[in-house]
């Protein structure tokens, strides 16, 4: 009989699905250039590959927990690594840009079910007191997707083809499912609650509505009115959940769960914070080759640096948690996380490169802790038995704003080139876009101000004087 593995262990496993999701998105970011070139599109219309991805999270997400208390966490994880691993190999074979749409739609079923499974596992399987701790040996591994995804996708678009990108998962999910079947626990919850079929239903049209719509009003592919009638639609759908979800016991998205104090200043300032977050993987590989004319090996060797600067972070986490508390360090470090971000509007290429690198590692290193900071404390208050729910909630709004985060900076680009009258975007039309979503992630810091003095000191170890 196999022993009980550690949380470490577990969160090694967990984080190796991280791994394969996160290089996935790396690598794509970098490609999309020479990916346009191939459909015969503009490189600004390929965020819809990105965004229908984030798209499928947003959508399914919410039916992970409930999914995994009935049919096991090691089935649902394991079918999800399966169903992640063939959406990229009809990725890898897509031969226009619809297709690849139709590919990552089901590639996100998958990671829908990926992540979220995992951290619920890690959760329910961690005393508070080390869940900082546990959190960093999950990210660690998650990490090192976008610290080699740059070069790596640099590397095979230039030299072989964007459609390697791909299929570099088959044999790491064949890897993940084979760890998952040895070593995930199975935790089932006896008392099966009965699925919430029409909340399903109707949060996933309201996301759907809300993400597409805004996608194709940052891309300017459609009328005014086509795309303001989706974010329209979404939103009378979405109000008309929340009296759904009122009227349920067990709703998909359990809206009571704001409730908690830190659980809802974390989503709201972390939303703010993944906007900002979201859009620099889409801007960065961009700016880089359309602006500083570099190749896409070039510009994915300066990129990794952030995320290089987010691995470095994790050793620091709970020392600084531990000083300072979460309050103060989410507060703090935004700000620095903020400027460095706003530092990327003026790059050019005539700056030192050890410059750029600095800035992106100190970004990378800012933002990690940030992450790492929103991720523990939301949890905080919560009660275990309510884990499933709180998973699925939160990873959904995460998601929904990563997804924002690209159309919030497509659509800045389409509107700095359509004001200046271009045809293409150009170096400034990128430093607008950085600057635009920096702006947003200003506001998450009086957010983070309305956060106790003491929150989450059982994670942290921080006692306020």
């Amino acid at each position: 009989m196999t022993p009980a593995p550690g949380f470490r262990t577990v969160a090694l496993i967990i984080a190796s699905a991280m791994f394969m999701e996160q290089l996935d998105g790396t690598i794509l970011a970098t490609a999309l250039p020479a990916m346009a070139d191939s459909f015969g599109v503009s490189p600004l219309h390929m965020s819809v590959a990105l965004t229908s991805y984030m798209l499928s999270l947003a959508v399914f997400i919410p039916a992970s927990g409930a999914i995994a208390d009935r049919y096991g966490s090691r089935n649902v994880f394991r079918a999800a690594i399966a169903i992640f691993t063939i959406g990229s190999i009809l990725c890898g074979i897509s031969g226009n840009l619809p297709l690849l749409v139709l590919s990552r739609l089901l590639q996100g079923i998958g990671g829908a079910m990926m992540v979220p499974v995992g951290r619920l596992v890690l959760l329910r399987s961690v005393a508070k007191s080390e869940l900082v701790s546990a959190m960093s040996w999950l990210l660690v591994p998650a990490l090192i997707g976008p610290v080699i995804g740059p070069p790596l996708g640099g590397f095979i678009v230039t030299w072989v083809s964007w459609r390697w990108i791909f299929y570099i998962n088959v044999p790491i999910g064949l890897v993940g499912m084979w760890l998952a079947s040895r070593y995930i626990p199975d935790i089932r919850i006896p008392d099966k609650m009965r699925f919430d079929k029409l909340g399903f239903v109707l949060s996933g049209v309201s996301l759907s509505c809300l993400v597409f719509g805004l996608e194709m009003a940052s891309r300017g592919v459609t009328s005014v009115l086509g795309s303001t009638g989706l974010i329209v639609g979404g939103i009378v759908v979405g109000a008309v959940y929340v009296w759904h979800a009122q009227r349920v016991t067990h709703p998909i998205l359990d809206l009571s769960l704001m409730r908690f104090t830190t659980f809802r200043l974390s989503v709201i300032a972390g939303s703010l914070t993944r906007i900002t977050a979201g859009s620099v993987p889409f801007l960065l590989p961009l700016m880089m080759q359309l602006g500083f004319g570099m190749s896409a090996a070039h510009s994915g060797v300066i990129t990794f640096v952030s995320a290089l600067g987010a691995m470095l972070m994790k050793a620091t986490a709970a020392p600084v948690l531990r000083r300072w508390g979460f309050r103060a360090t989410l507060v703090w470090n935004g700000v620095f996380s903020m400027c460095c971000v706003a530092l990327c509007a003026a790059f050019r290429p005539d700056w030192p490169l050890w410059i750029i690198y600095a800035v992106l590692l100190m970004s990378g290193f800012f933002q990690s802790l940030q992450f790492t900071g929103y991720n523990t404390v939301a949890y905080a208050d919560i009660p275990s038995e309510r884990f499933s729910s709180a998973t699925s909630f939160y990873t959904t709004f995460q998601q929904l704003m990563l997804s924002l985060g690209i159309c919030v900076a497509a659509a800045a680009l389409h509107a700095s080139v359509t004001w200046h009258g271009r045809e293409h975007a150009l170096l400034p039309d990128f430093s607008v876009a950085f600057l635009v979503v920096t702006f947003v992630s200003v506001l998450a810091a009086p957010v983070c101000l309305l956060l106790p003095k003491n929150a989450g000191a059982e994670m942290s170890g921080h006692r306020a004087r």
